[in-house]
């Protein structure tokens, strides 16, 4: 027991030598990634729902290519999955609401 207990510093400074490339990396990617979006990005959103819906009623969505389609999918469904993994976290419970 003591061999172990004499032993647990060097293990605690490799797992922290170990992690914090990967955690600098991470802060890195976060401070760019992570951050609340400015006023000036909410009138690209509308701008480019607005290029989505136009683009609906003119049959632009034929157009596209077959990387392009397979992209706006997996985006919408990354969507859906967080919406109900959000709808799941806020009912507090998998199968229903707790009345």
């Amino acid at each position: 027991m003591s061999k172990l207990l004499a032993r647990i510093p060097a293990l605690a400074k490799s797992a922290v030598d170990a992690s914090t490339p990967r955690l600098n990396t991470f802060m890195r990617y976060a401070k760019v990634e992570l951050v609340p979006p400015t006023p000036a990005e909410f009138g690209a959103v509308a701008q480019g729902f607005n290029n989505i819906m136009k683009g609906a009623k003119t049959g632009a969505w034929k157009k596209l290519t077959v990387k392009e389609a397979w992209l706006n999918t997996l985006v919408t469904v990354e969507v859906l999955c967080w919406f109900f993994v959000g709808e799941v976290i806020g009912k507090g419970t998998l199968v229903a609401y707790q009345v």
